[in-house]
């Protein structure tokens, strides 16, 4: 990996043992060049989630998205096969599509190269005339793309293994807290921009140490925190707690009582995803995205069985949103402020060995992930 100007190799003092482990050191938060080394070792390496697969059910639907700078659409050919492509015409590099839509053609706005929907080229004016033109030379560049409980994800990483291999049994598990997971659709989408690096907010998310004094409303009536335990796997792990239903009311699934009616589940999947299981069955996601060194925009998305949310499930949007998100985000903001601080170098993780609500093992698992990635060359 390479070392940073702001400190010696020798002096930082993260251990591979989560119980003995010193934090990331904190120029980890705001440098350049680790940004740099991120876009590339993280962000181009791994399965970025994009979307829903509802917004793709139809042949010739499509949706543009970013991934840490590349224009990537995701479009459903006309043989139903889901197919992900850089949003960018073998021409001349004018960007071909804008938004989300239906088409039977893949068009360039700039001197009107066609493409077929799975991105072989159809049609270039005068191409004819050109001396050893050859149009298989100029298809699209395909992505990796993979539906994962109806989501869409798509990896730059052509050579990359399969999310669902890396996942083993996390859909069969996230699906047991959901079990009418098939028909869930979006119902409410929020977006914030975060003063914050990427990590930090997601190291946040790791960890439920900060929960009694930073989200009492969440610690004290929403799970009960002494069952509180966060599980690792490969790249994911898991939150699961009991809930605390009001007292006169079973959470139930359009009347139907499911297998974790009375349990929270939450997700973390490697590198900037997290999926949330609240009871009764309905689903969130939880999406970061990094833009500078220090800022990032967190998306959050709802999935309930219709896309006009109950009284109810809107005010468990509004509580989340209005409530425990948005004073995730202060909190961020102020740890970025302090990251940037003379007084600060490596904290200590707090890793206890039962791995209670308390401990830190996640954040020590996130991070040695994020060392992983950027030792990778």
């Amino acid at each position: 990996m390479t070392v940073s100007m702001h400190m010696p190799a020798s002096e930082d003092r993260f251990s591979a043992n989560p119980e003995l482990s010193y934090t990331l050191p904190s120029y980890y938060y705001y440098d350049a060049d680790i940004f740099e080394q991120e876009k590339t070792r993280i962000f181009q390496q791994t399965w970025q989630y994009v979307g829903h697969s509802e917004r793709v059910s139809t042949r010739g639907d499509y949706f543009t998205c970013e991934v840490h700078g590349e224009s990537i659409f995701v479009m459903r050919g006309t043989d139903g096969t889901l197919r992900a492509f850089y949003n960018v015409c073998s021409h001349r590099a004018h960007q071909l599509l804008s938004g989300s839509g239906n088409t039977s053609t893949i068009v360039c706005p700039y001197h009107a190269w066609s493409y077929e929907l799975d991105g072989r080229l159809r049609y270039a004016r005068n191409s004819e005339s050109v001396a050893g033109f050859n149009s298989a030379e100029f298809c699209l560049k395909e992505v990796q793309v993979e539906v994962f409980l109806n989501f869409v994800f798509v990896n730059l990483d052509l050579n990359g293994p399969s999310l669902k291999d890396q996942t083993g049994t996390l859909e069969d598990e996230i699906r047991s807290f959901s079990p009418r997971l098939d028909e869930l659709t979006l119902a409410h989408r929020r977006s914030y921009e975060i003063k914050a690096n990427w990590k930090n907010i997601m190291e946040n998310y790791s960890e439920c140490y900060h929960c009694p004094m930073s989200h009492p409303s969440f610690a004290n009536g929403v799970v009960d925190m002494q069952s509180y335990r966060i599980t690792l796997n490969d790249i994911h792990h898991s939150h699961k707690s009991r809930s605390k239903p009001p007292q006169d009311r079973a959470y139930k699934f359009n009347g139907d009582v499911t297998a974790h009616a009375q349990e929270f589940g939450g997700w973390f999947i490697w590198p900037n995803l997290a999926i949330e299981v609240y009871p009764g069955g309905n689903l969130n996601v939880f999406h970061v995205m990094p833009v500078a060194p220090e800022v990032s925009l967190q998306h959050i998305e709802w999935y309930f069985l219709d896309n006009t949310p109950t009284q109810e499930e809107t005010e468990i949007v509004q509580f989340l949103h209005d409530t425990v998100r948005l004073e995730d985000v202060e909190l961020c903001e102020s740890v970025q402020r302090g990251l940037r601080s003379r007084g600060y170098h490596q904290g200590r993780l707090v890793v206890d060995p039962e791995r209670t609500d308390a401990s830190e093992h996640a954040v020590h698992h996130f991070q040695s992930l994020v060392r992983s990635a950027l030792a990778h060359q």
